[in-house]
């Protein structure tokens, strides 16, 4: 029996071990060609790239291998987060994650005499495939204005005893977004190095990056499983198989030389050792040379195509043309040997590679030159910084010649080359004569200037100048899409006879001789500048048996910024037959810049039974000038369209259409900023009105959300018609699950301008809305609340001195913060209270605008700051139109370098005015400052009482600063919430409707971040009683602590990481021999939700209800408040005696009609959301 096991025992070790054996086997190969040799890919670890996918998106310590090599030690490369605040230069967020948690790969600051450079560079990678490109995200942003120069990012492969070879120079265009593009690689034999090199004498940290690094069909054929290639494909040496038509095609495919073997009777030319009989005369005083990189240059980044193609080195030869340094002609020509007559069957083919890069390139054309002279293919403006291959075919009964002629440009940068021209074996040299070939007529020239072509507009007679711009409504105009491919599909334009001889013209993809496997490419002209209603037209087809036929895309290449994100995008199958048209409406919107526009798409595969096809193409309402004649201007409600609004195409992200919950009806549309969505990336979305002309003052009004524990902020910008903008209006942080009214005065303006609704995305957890906007003629009633950004509400000064509005920012005086934004940024109003400014005794005042009296008590609280000894005495008024003012609140102490809350009740019928009084008290560098005054529709919370949240924050607020939490509090109930996990109910009402703080959970990593709310001012104490009910379901994920803060002090009070999954009461004792706030600070939980309700303190009364110190603190002066509800109450008696005599005078009438109910509707203004709430008694503290 123990034989029989330990016979099994040593067939199963022996099993093990040839697996082992096995498994180390096929380890065996070289490191870093994009194959993966082992089973786990550990040989591909660490390579530039991580993974089956070949992808490096640095969020990996070890950054894929990446170093940095950077020899000036001020300026380097660094792994880096965005971090907190929102830095002024950088990215705002990694473009893998798009959050401030992602990591990507920035330089340093730099401020030197000279350049210096930073350099990134790769591990070593073996060798790479004729079509490796990769794909990467950069970021270039000047934010310093201190300038790019020239060669602020460029990209280099390093071959070991080899010149280093430029492979990638990227748009040196100043953009805070992050932007894609491709590094095409091609076939490097020899083991080699990536570099990234950035060269700047002075720039911000950040300010150049890189990330989501991704390396596309780098590795050379492998072996199929069956050891045999199909029909069509060569069989290569080393294994793997490659389609017969790049047999001698100049380019090694196999990376053996297999299909470069036996090209005997191919005349083939690298131009490295001769021109092989291809002829650089030319009649044109601009020539080709043959040259290279070396000889053109090794440290101006931007001349040169910087390789060649046969070595893919700076060494290698090939023939160029660029602007020369006097500019005479804009052309270049050269041609080939005499060539014998050729027909059908036995067509001379031709294998070229060219290299058309930057502006300088205008294009290059193919002729055949025999009696006459005529195109037979070309490739306009400029395809890339990459080796492009081409195939032309010659079908020609005389002697002829191949004729190569360049068209340059007078642009900054750039030039055309050509390199490795292969002519197979029925392309015969021959010394017969031929004719002097007649040249063509030269083009028409333009009807109009070259701005004026494809703008929009008829300016030429029968509209020349708009008939081959891509619009199919023209002839031509399907003539003007031209094909910019660089793959093996390209786009053609097809015209078939229907069934009813109706000529169907359209454009569909087809196979193409390029190397890459990228998407094929069709461009229009220059197109525009366009208008805000511009649109884009068309039918799509993608048919075939196959329900993944391809893809299909749009976008937008600006003259100024490059190729922007896709517009639209569609990906499978529309049917089966090749009638399955689609139409689609896509916005374009307004382009300052000319631009072109560009239909990209990939087949899976191509043939007889798939196509990918587009007809029907025409631009709508495109002019610059074009405004629809149904636009109600920039009131709206958002119901059916965006009226007199328009999404801004030079920001990050556009604002879009939400469903249900807005404010007009409950169940309406509304426009939304989704801060959650993972494919927002950049700060900024914006929205335009159309342009505005008013010489008068006017009031946007409209309702907004902030709203989300880490949302952004909200802006309302003037855009003025010379570019320059203006800041109105602004809110930030949290604002709660529920509508806020917005007044944003606008003054009058001389010239034409538009008004900016802009959302600022510094967070990644929210949501930001507008709805119901309404731009009136007039000013503004006083605001809800007055942040004193951008503008100061109506408030207006008086008196022996006047208050400023300022921040201090730009004075380096008053307080360093605001309140609303805790910045130095922020703005505020501030009144001088020395000596020098305000003598003593005098007295200058802030008054409101004209407040329209409401029927119910309502509650005004500011925040109040003061500095220095003997600050004066802030004493605020009530000042009714008619009639003297009534004291509401007072205070003359110093109280450090902290705003303070204040507040006080209020009653009025009639209209009256708000007055901040400042009476000078002799002091020396003094002063008082105000900020943020807020109106409530109920009376202000009392001391001691519990702030159960249906009337807002009772005073509570959370910080914006952020040196202490990343995160707010936010405000919801279980009704309203759409998006976040709640507590089944609240505390308060103990239903849904009722009102709570929380920290939820969320797919954002926002997991373990902070938020801080703090309490008013405290007095100091000998005992006072904190209480509050708190929801923890889930233990060890979320966390409370509450803190005493004192002068910057903290001091802990209690830690909580597991409350109970019903709600829970607490209660804390607290002393402070100095004046405190109280802290509530949650750290977002990963799994469960983290909520607050009921909460409140009870000054001098410690939590047995002992009274324990008497306190004296500046406050809300109570007269105003009593002689209101004297009033009130009179007024109450005297409509209560008049109600019951109109009910005597109408009750026999009333008896013998029928009862009706009239739907009389109501204005937000006077609406009193707490009128509307269930009313509960809360148990006392000691239950």
């Amino acid at each position: 029996m123990m034989k029989g096991h330990s016979i099994q025992l040593l067939a199963l070790l022996l099993v093990v071990q040839q697996a082992v054996t096995q498994e180390s086997r096929a380890c065996v190969g070289p490191r870093c060609d994009f194959v993966c040799d082992c089973t786990d890919c550990s040989d591909e670890q660490d390579c530039g790239y991580r993974g089956r996918d070949f992808v490096c998106d640095f969020e990996d310590a070890g950054m894929c291998g990446w170093t940095d090599r950077s020899s000036d030690g001020g300026y380097v490369w660094e792994r880096r987060q965005r971090g907190h605040p929102v830095p002024d230069s950088g990215p705002s967020s990694d473009y893998t994650i798009g959050t401030s948690t992602g990591w990507f790969m920035a330089v340093t600051a730099v401020m030197t005499g000279l350049p210096s450079t930073a350099i990134l560079m790769s591990p070593l990678i073996s060798q790479s495939a004729p079509t490796c490109r990769l794909r990467l995200r950069y970021f270039i942003w000047d934010s310093g204005y201190t300038g790019l120069g020239n060669s602020s990012l460029w990209g280099s492969v390093w071959q070991p005893d080899e010149q280093n070879a430029l492979v990638w120079r990227p748009e040196n265009i100043s953009v805070r977004a992050w932007r894609e593009d491709t590094i095409f690689l091609g076939r490097i034999p020899a083991p080699f190095y990536i570099q990234l090199h950035s060269q700047r004498q002075e720039g911000r940290r950040g300010d150049i990056a890189i990330d989501q690094l991704e390396f596309l069909d780098c590795a050379l054929p492998v072996p199929s499983g069956s050891g045999g290639c199909e029909e069509g494909y060569l069989k290569c040496k080393r294994g793997g198989c490659v389609k017969e038509r790049v047999v001698c095609d100049g380019t090694d495919d196999c990376g053996d030389g297999t299909d470069e073997q036996n090209c005997g009777q191919y005349m083939s030319c690298d131009f490295e050792d001769d021109l092989c009989g291809w002829d650089l005369r030319s009649l044109s005083s601009l020539k080709w040379i043959s040259t290279s990189q070396i000889n053109i240059s090794v440290s101006e980044p931007l001349r040169g195509p910087g390789r060649d193609h046969s070595n893919n080195s700076a060494s290698g030869h090939f023939l160029y043309v660029t602007k020369p340094d006097v500019w005479k002609n804009d052309w270049a020509s050269f041609q080939s040997p005499r060539l014998a007559p050729t027909n059908s069957t036995h067509p001379c083919r031709m294998v070229m590679y060219t290299h058309q890069f930057g502006g300088v390139s205008g294009g290059l054309s193919v002729l055949v030159a025999e009696r006459e002279i005529y195109p037979v293919w070309e490739r306009g403006g400029s395809l890339g910084d990459l080796w492009v291959k081409a195939e032309v075919e010659f079908v020609v009964n005389s002697t002829f010649q191949i004729l190569f002629v360049a068209a340059i440009r007078d642009q900054a940068y750039g030039g055309i080359a050509v390199d490795d021209i292969t002519l197979s074996p029925e392309c015969l040299f021959t010394n017969e004569s031929m004719p002097r070939p007649s040249f063509p007529n030269p083009p028409k020239h333009p009807c109009t200037e070259a701005s004026k072509i494809c703008d929009f507009q008829s300016d030429c007679k029968d509209g020349e100048d708009e008939a081959q711009c891509g619009d199919f409504s023209f002839e031509q105009g399907s003539a003007g899409w031209t094909d910019v491919s660089i793959g093996s599909q390209s786009w053609k334009l097809s015209q078939e006879n229907s069934v009813n001889n109706f000529t169907e013209v359209f454009l569909y993809v087809t196979d193409a001789p390029g190397q890459q496997l990228t998407e094929a490419q069709t461009r229009t002209p220059l197109l525009g500048p366009s208008g805000p209603s511009c649109t884009l037209q068309f039918s799509y087809s993608l048919s075939g048996s196959n329900p993944h036929t391809g893809e299909l895309s749009v976008a937008v290449v600006d003259s100024v910024l490059g190729t922007l994100p896709r517009l639209w995008e569609f990906s499978g199958q529309t049917g089966q037959d090749t009638v399955s048209w689609v139409k689609e409406e896509l916005y374009i919107g307004a382009r300052d810049h000319r631009f072109q526009l560009e239909f990209r798409a990939h087949a899976q595969e191509l043939n007889s039974g798939a196509r990918i096809a587009v007809k029907d193409v025409h631009y709508v309402n495109c002019h610059p000038q074009y405004i629809p004649s149904a636009s109600d201007g920039p009131s709206c409600n958002f119901e059916t369209d965006l009226c007199g609004w328009y999404q801004d195409q030079t920001d990050n992200y556009d604002w879009s259409v939400m469903n249900g919950s807005d404010h007009t009806i409950g169940s309406g549309r509304s426009l939304v900023v989704d801060m959650w969505s993972t494919t927002l990336r950049g700060l900024y979305g914006r929205l335009l009105s159309h342009r505005q002309s008013s010489l008068t003052e006017h009031c946007l009004l409209f309702f907004y959300k902030l709203y989300g524990p880490q949302t952004g902020a909200l802006n309302v910008k003037v855009l003025h018609s010379d570019g320059s903008e203006q800041l109105l209006w602004t809110r930030v942080g949290a604002h709660g699950n529920l509508w806020q009214e917005g007044h944003c005065p606008v003054p009058s303006q001389l010239t034409t301008y538009q008004l900016v609704f802009e959302a600022v995305r510094s967070g990644f957890d929210g949501l930001v809305a507008i709805d119901d906007v309404a731009f009136v003629e007039g000013s503004c009633s006083v605001p809800t609340m007055c942040s004193f950004e951008g503008h100061t509400c109506g408030y207006s000064s008086s008196g022996a001195s006047a208050w400023v509005h300022q921040n201090w920012d730009s004075t380096r005086t008053g307080p360093k913060t605001d309140h609303s934004l805790e910045t130095e940024m922020g703005y505020y109003m501030l009144a001088h209270s020395s000596v020098e400014v305000l003598p003593q005794d005098n007295v200058m005042t802030l008054s409101s605008p004209v407040r329209h009296g409401v029927a119910h008590i309502e509650c005004v609280h500011f925040w109040y700051h003061t500095r220095g000894d003997n600050p004066g005495t802030l004493t605020v008024y009530k000042k009714p139109v008619k009639g003297g003012k009534t004291k509401l609140f007072t205070s003359s102490l110093s109280q450090g370098h902290m705003w303070h809350i204040g507040m006080s009740d209020i009653s009025q019928n009639g209209d009256w005015q708000l007055q901040f009084e400042v009476e000078g008290a002799g002091g020396k560098g003094t002063y008082i400052a105000i900020d943020d005054v807020v109106f409530s529709s109920h009376s202000c919370p009392t001391s001691g009482g519990v702030c159960g949240l249906e009337q807002g924050l009772c005073g509570w607020s959370n910080t914006q600063s952020p040196y202490v939490d990343h995160l707010d509090w936010e405000l919801s109930s279980l009704l309203f919430e759409t998006h976040y996990p709640t507590p089944p109910y609240d505390h308060t009402l103990g239903n849904e409707r009722g009102h709570f703080l929380f920290l939820p959970n969320t797919l954002r990593d926002t997991a373990g971040q902070n938020a801080w709310l703090l309490s008013p001012h405290l007095p100091p104490t000998k005992g006072t009683c904190l209480f509050f009910w708190g929801y923890q379901p889930v233990a060890d994920d979320s966390k409370l602590v509450v803190w005493r803060l004192s002068e910057g002090a903290t001091h802990e009070l209690l830690s909580l990481s597991h409350a109970g999954g019903n709600w829970r009461s607490f209660r804390i004792n607290i002393t402070s021999e100095k004046e405190y706030q109280i802290v509530f600070e949650g750290f977002k939980g990963a799994k469960g939700v983290l909520a607050l309700d009921d909460f409140g303190y009870t000054v001098g009364v410690n939590c047995k209800g002992e009274q324990i110190d008497h306190t004296t603190s500046p406050s809300r002066d109570y007269t105003g408040e009593t002689v209101a509800i004297v009033i009130v109450t009179i007024l109450l008696v005297v409509a209560a005696c008049g109600l019951l005599v109109y009910y005597l005078k109408k009750k026999a009438k009333a008896q013998n009609s029928s009862s009706s109910a009239d739907n009389t509707g109501f204005t937000n203004e006077m609406y009193d959301s707490s009128l509307a709430e269930d009313h509960v008694t809360i148990r006392s503290i000691s239950e």
